[in-house]
């Protein structure tokens, strides 16, 4: 595989937060790409657990960390998402459910939690980092 150096974004499908997430993580994180696992609202189905939708989302990541060495994963929450419309509030928890799931699949990666708002600037409301 490249040289270059991948972390893993688990983000709504929703256009309008993919590029606010990747410039994010390529400037936090110093890295070359992002890989992409778009699902409509993942943290909830992520915090919910609910089948086949976790499996497509764990099997994605499989591939970005075992074949692209993705180093970090992001999971992203979002204003005004369709496939999730809850209060924000409430999307903190399903983001906070979704972390600590990723984090049983990957123990050895460094899990960050994202909030997108209003105007599309990215916040980081969770780290859960890896323990070297």
């Amino acid at each position: 595989m490249s040289e270059k150096s991948f972390a893993c974004a688990i983000n709504c499908m929703d256009g309008r937060t993919q590029e606010p997430v990747i410039r994010y993580l390529k400037e936090k994180l110093g890295i070359d790409y992002v890989d992409a696992v778009t699902e409509p609202g993942p943290i909830l189905h992520l915090a919910e657990q609910n089948a086949p939708w976790i499996n497509n989302i764990h099997a994605c990541c499989d591939v970005s960390v075992n074949k692209h060495h993705a180093h970090a994963i992001a999971i992203v929450s979002h204003y005004d998402c369709a496939g999730n419309p809850v209060p924000k509030g409430e999307q903190l928890e399903q983001l906070y459910k979704s972390v600590a799931l990723v984090r049983s699949w990957y123990p050895d990666i460094s899990i960050y939690g994202l909030w997108v708002d209003e105007s599309w600037e990215v916040h980081e409301v969770l780290s859960d980092l890896a323990k070297a």
